[in-house]
């Protein structure tokens, strides 16, 4: 009998993977975490604490990590089976600031006492992190960041603003990029600091997002004194541990997911709709032609995800495919959200957040119509945070075009 190649193994554990994380929504999910996932309610910290805590317990959480830092070495298949699975089943999101970006870049750059400092409380959720990167002025131009950090003795004393900080208000500590010193490039003299939230000088302050919600913070930061063994590698080389960061942010799985999760919805809510002119919603012509669309853009998108998965377990890099990705999957999620706020009807012109949290009044239309406008609304950055889609163009202009 043959040997199965790396590929086919990593193709049958992403299988397992999968059929066991169906197991668990099943079997093992609070009812009432799913009840509010699958409704698109804002979960509170507890509700993230109860589910990152549950996926450690299936050993899942930091699954992707190296086996000497703690995770189950999982393939690129595999990490992509994990997050478009969860995506699919409607779960949580997996709130990334900690097991995804910050957790490798300190296993992949960090000293042995950063490691042994920081990991360990990233992989229980005893600390929670936010992501020091935007600024005015610095969003996708990330290179343009101000905020300033001097040296002073054992210390750092750091002063500038970030913006559009997820979370902020819940994070223990914050992984931030800063101007140490001044060269002839942008990102030149750019360092990678851990920043105690505790630490006096710092305050956040709420940004209300089109769903009137508080997701993000403006992050200020005024004369913080943050010891030198909060540095990450060396003085001057933080553009490539965001870079790296960055790799990380734009994986495909849960994008694909996503998508996946919001058509099948639409399709659901488009058979159970009257249509003006009788019959069902999706009998009509205009419906079923956007739901063909949707469903051929949606092919396309998770036939790339594989390729770009199997590519970089051939040692590839994924710099373009990501950015492919990245735009095509979050507007097709976008234009997919779009068409279920159409399908809703009069119950799409309400947008009720009361009802939305079971404030005791009933919700106009479906039970989730409130969740589906939210997520309508929220989801119009998709196409910015996280690289906006002309910086990702860009980046397949050259990797593609050679632009």
């Amino acid at each position: 009998m043959s040997k199965s190649t790396p590929l086919e193994q990593a193709h049958a554990g992403a299988a397992r993977l999968r059929e066991d994380i169906r197991r668990f929504c099943a079997e093992t999910l609070p009812a009432e975490l799913r009840r509010k996932a699958g409704r698109h309610q804002v979960l509170a910290k507890a509700d993230y604490l109860q589910w990152l805590r549950l996926l450690q317990r299936q050993g899942w959480l930091v699954g992707h990590w190296p086996r000497d830092c703690g995770g189950a070495g999982w393939s690129a298949l595999e990490r992509f089976a994990f997050e478009d699975e969860l995506a699919r089943q409607g779960c949580p999101w997996v709130l990334p600031f900690g097991v995804k970006y910050v957790g490798p870049v300190i296993y992949t750059y960090g000293t042995e006492a950063q490691k042994d400092r920081f990991l360990p409380a990233i992989v229980s959720s005893e600390e929670f992190w936010a992501q020091g990167y935007s600024e005015p002025g610095a969003g996708s131009d990330l290179a343009a960041l101000r905020t300033e950090a001097r040296r002073e003795g054992e210390h750092y004393v750091v002063t500038g603003q970030k913006v559009w900080t997820t979370y902020a208000q819940w994070a223990d500590w914050m992984f931030c990029l800063v101007k140490t010193s001044r060269g002839p490039r942008p990102q030149d003299g750019i360092s990678f600091l851990l920043i105690d939230m505790r630490s006096p000088g710092i305050t956040v302050k709420p940004i209300r997002t089109m769903d009137g919600y508080h997701h993000v913070n403006e992050v200020w930061l005024d004369e913080v004194r943050v010891p030198v063994a909060n540095l990450v590698g060396e003085e001057g080389e933080g553009w490539s541990h965001a870079k790296f960061l960055l790799r990380n942010e734009r994986t495909a799985g849960a994008i694909v997911g996503m998508a996946r999760h919001v058509l099948r919805r639409l399709e659901r809510l488009a058979a159970d709709t009257p249509s003006p002119e009788g019959g069902r919603l999706i009998d009509e012509p205009s419906m079923r032609q956007r739901l063909g669309e949707f469903e051929l853009r949606f092919l396309a998108l998770e036939a790339a995800a594989y390729q770009a998965m199997e590519a970089v377990m051939n040692g590839a890099e994924s710099g373009a495919e990501a950015a492919l990705i990245k735009v095509r999957g979050t507007e097709l999620y976008q234009d997919i959200a779009e068409a279920l706020v159409d399908a809703l009807g009069p119950a799409g012109i309400a947008y009720d957040t009361a009802a939305l949290h079971d404030a005791g009044l009933p919700p106009l239309g479906p039970d989730d119509a409130g969740g589906i406008v939210k997520e309508h609304l929220y989801n119009r950055a998709a196409t910015i945070f996280g690289g906006s889609s002309e910086v990702q163009r860009n980046i397949l202009a050259r990797a593609v075009l050679g632009l």
